[in-house]
């Protein structure tokens, strides 16, 4: 890649005929934002994805956004990527399939960087950044929605930062674009560290309402902010719950009610076994809900299924973040069974069981659900409380499953020993793997595992 500004700027922000109209559309929300900047600076991609370049993304414009210091939102760079979506409509990157769906992949990333002093230039690291996500998502065919995070497993700018994982929302400024290819939604990556993860569960953000990154604070907000002390978040979740509802992890589940060998078996997932497929139907309703994940849920309900006619008539050239690779072949609904099972064992990674806590704290003990979608296939844990209406899972069965999709309901009592066990997986501190919690008189048992055991391939 290299640095650039566009060759006809003017131009392009003067809505030529002959500027391509995906990319036009998205300038032209630009600008709305930036009437002073009609020519940003850009990256760009000096062989096209299209052909044969390395990089999927056309552009990435690079913006100087002042703020609002009336809401404390410092002076910081906005970055905009150009090519998830249709920008050509001319099938040479992404398949037309009319107006009314999605735009190629549906969505662009942004990205908000504090600007230091004296910086006159934004660094060109994020950019090289976006690329990287923008290649995952050609490559899996897996799209980003509000309420993902990703585990990136190294420092984001390449440097000694602890700053390693992204949440991804909407962006606070820009609205969802409708171009001649389809609609845009505009999907905000925003990194933090991985313990600042309590801190989310309860809308505390670092980077303050407009979601902006400080690549050199190397410290959780408490550690920036020493009025926020972990207590006051703690109490909070204690009696106001967590806003978020749903993370994509490392996770598997096993029915422990029949043996290994039967034929019959339809366990989720287990190692070296072949997972089973999701309904279309409850993969809708597992995106909605951690589409949801930030929103912050009055009512105890899980989001409700759509309706065949409009699943149908969504396009199937481009997969959900929740579908998996097979998603073509998945089974209709109506002919998914809803299993009630007598034992199940759950297993997490490390990141995904220090999250346990939050969840039955934070979600469970306030009447509310938290769902686990496994970024390596169809498999999904939803946790629910008594109150959750539109579960599968009941009292008399609280184990219940359609496919791959587990539910599991726990009452207050329960949860409440659950906490007890598990407490220490919500410290900082490292826990030693593998981890192992049972409940034998309530057929449930949870390990925390090593991230080798969910990247084995035969899983």
């Amino acid at each position: 890649m290299d640095e650039v500004r566009p060759s006809s700027g003017a131009q392009a922000h003067g809505l030529s005929p002959l500027f391509p109209p995906g990319l036009q559309a998205i300038y032209a929300e630009c600008r709305r934002l930036y009437p002073e900047q009609a020519n940003p600076l850009q990256v760009t991609a000096i062989v096209k994805y299209w052909l044969g370049g390395p990089d999927p993304l056309d552009y990435i414009s690079m913006y100087r956004n002042v703020g609002c210091p009336s809401q404390d939102v410092q002076e910081h760079w906005h970055y905009v990527s150009f090519g998830l979506s249709d920008l050509y409509g001319d099938n040479r990157v992404h398949e037309f399939t009319g107006s009314d769906g999605p735009s190629g992949f549906g969505f662009e990333l942004t990205f908000r960087l504090k600007r230091e002093a004296g910086e006159t230039a934004p660094p060109t690291w994020p950019a090289e950044l976006m690329q990287g996500l923008a290649r995952y998502v050609f490559q899996s065919e897996n799209t980003f929605c509000s309420g993902d995070h990703v585990s990136w497993h190294s420092p984001l700018d390449n440097s000694e930062s602890r700053i390693q994982h992204m949440l991804l929302t909407e962006d606070p400024q820009m609205q969802p674009i409708q171009t001649p290819f389809g609609t845009v939604d505009i999907v905000l990556f925003s990194p933090y560290m991985f313990h600042s993860m309590c801190q989310i569960h309860h809308g505390v953000l670092a980077g303050g309402p407009w979601l902006i990154t400080d690549m050199r604070r190397g410290e959780t907000i408490f550690d920036i902010d020493p009025h926020l002390q972990q207590e006051r978040v703690d109490q909070g979740i204690e009696t106001e719950g967590s806003n978020l509802s749903g993370v994509s992890a490392k996770c598997v589940w096993d029915d422990l009610s029949r043996p290994p060998e039967d034929e019959e078996d339809s366990r989720s997932i287990c190692i070296g076994s072949q997972p089973r497929r999701l309904s279309e139907k409850d993969t809708e309703q597992i995106r909605e809900t951690l589409k949801k994940g930030l929103e912050f849920n009055t009512k105890a309900t899980l989001p409700p299924i759509s309706s065949q006619r409009q699943i149908q008539e969504r396009p199937q050239s481009r997969k959900d973040s929740l579908e998996s690779e097979s998603s073509a072949a998945i089974i209709p609904h109506e002919l998914v069974r809803t299993r009630q099972l007598e034992s199940v064992h759950l297993k997490f990674n490390q990141e995904s069981g220090t999250l346990l806590p939050l969840c039955l704290r934070g979600r469970l003990l306030h009447g509310r659900h938290f769902t686990y979608k496994s970024i390596h296939g169809d498999t999904a844990i939803t946790f629910v409380s008594s109150g959750v209406e539109g579960a599968f899972a009941t009292e008399e069965h609280p184990y219940a499953a359609h496919g791959p999709w587990l539910q599991i309901l726990l009452t207050e009592e329960f949860v409440e020993q659950m906490l007890g066990d598990i407490q220490e997986l919500g410290t900082r501190d490292e826990t030693k793997l593998p981890k192992e919690y049972s409940w034998p008189e309530k057929k449930l048992k949870i390990s925390v595992l090593p991230d080798s055991v969910f990247d084995n391939p035969l899983q």
